[in-house]
């Protein structure tokens, strides 16, 4: 009963800022315009509150930068400044990249500052709300593991490939938006992202997120290895 109450905890804790900062933000933006019929504009407006006061909240209470509340206001920010350009039906398709290349901005400059925006999307994942496991990546984290070298690349691996990708897809848009007619483009453009999409999964997965759920299995292993091995030294005396 404690174990199950402990990972229950663990995973509402590793979600909680995926909730948070993204589905909250982006489930409210479509409450408010198809649920209750706001405009674009409103809908955006009222949607950036929850990152806004997230972002001003970890400023002040927590002293520090809410890397993923900041990037969702930044976007909902050039959402609003572009939904008052209108017009030209081209310019109405490549505007939609913009969102795509803010975010991919985002995520290449996280990781140059020394903390990959994409990792608290992939660490529910691969912790599962596990004790040991989230045991586990904080020790990969903490540089106290042999693996953890190879862990902080592949988790910056990570960040960097979905930042190339939602770059590549924004250019692609972009592209296809001045260069191909605007009645295939708009179902071509779902194409390009459900594609960039999957390609992000695939390669991510294969160049990080595999490698990394590995070490992280690895590292559960060793440390019951060696719990067991204490026990049965103080079971010996």
């Amino acid at each position: 009963m404690t174990t199950n109450s402990a990972q229950g905890q663990n995973t509402k804790k590793n979600f909680a800022p995926l909730i948070v900062d993204v589905a909250v933000p982006l489930g409210s933006y479509y409450l408010f315009k198809d649920g209750f019929g706001m405009s674009t504009f409103a809908a955006l407006a009222w949607s950036s509150v929850v990152p806004a006061l997230r972002t001003v909240w970890s400023a002040v209470r927590e002293r520090r930068t809410n890397a993923l509340a900041g990037l969702i206001l930044v976007v909902n920010v050039v959402s609003l400044l572009l939904s008052f350009v209108s017009g030209d039906p081209r310019l109405m398709l490549a505007k939609d990249s913009a969102v795509s290349s803010t975010i991919a901005i985002g995520i290449l400059v996280s990781v140059a500052l020394g903390k990959p925006m994409m990792t608290a999307g992939m660490k529910p994942f691969l912790v599962k709300g596990d004790a040991a496991r989230e045991a586990a990546w904080e020790r990969l984290e903490s540089g106290a593991s042999v693996r953890s070298a190879d862990f902080l690349r592949r988790e910056r691996v990570f960040s960097v490939v979905w930042g190339v990708v939602l770059l590549g897809e924004c250019v692609a848009r972009v592209v296809g938006a001045y260069t191909i007619p605007v009645d295939t483009m708009v179902w071509l453009g779902g194409v390009v992202m459900a594609v960039s999409i999957l390609g992000g999964v695939l390669v991510s997965g294969a160049l990080a997120a595999g490698p990394m759920e590995a070490m992280v299995s690895a590292e559960v292993k060793d440390a019951q290895k060696k719990a067991t091995e204490v026990r049965d030294l103080e079971l010996a005396r």
